[in-house]
């Protein structure tokens, strides 16, 4: 089992900016890829950015704002979002694909963050 766990969402106004960290722990042989989505009200969840083995990817929408990081030594990923507004308000859930040490491939999600951004 691998549990995340995702922490700094929180209400900010246009133009702000937030750090979202997402800690992965469990029986974690190797991480493959640790992403960022997220799901606003009426809409379905969508990739928001992911770092495959240090190749990053973003959704059309958030680059040039966000930028997403691993700490590979604390199984940690970051979303540093900047230039929030208030399309960007949804709750922001961390995912990971792992190898666990069994050697089956795992993918888990996050309870979410809220990130509201307010006009």
């Amino acid at each position: 089992q691998v549990h995340l766990v995702e922490s700094g969402g929180e209400l900010v106004q246009a133009g702000g900016s937030l750090r979202l960290s997402c800690v992965a722990s469990g029986s974690i042989l190797s991480i493959n890829t640790m992403a960022w989505y997220r799901q606003a009200p009426g809409k379905q969840r969508e990739l928001v950015a992911a770092d495959t083995s240090g190749s990053t990817r973003y959704a059309n929408s958030v680059k040039g704002r966000f930028g997403i990081s691993r700490d590979a030594a604390k199984s940690t990923v970051y979303l540093q979002m900047n230039s929030l507004n208030p399309e960007d308000t949804a709750v922001y859930y961390c995912n990971v694909i792992y190898r666990a040490w069994t050697g089956t491939v795992g993918n888990s999600w996050g309870q979410g963050t809220q990130v509201t951004v307010s006009s």
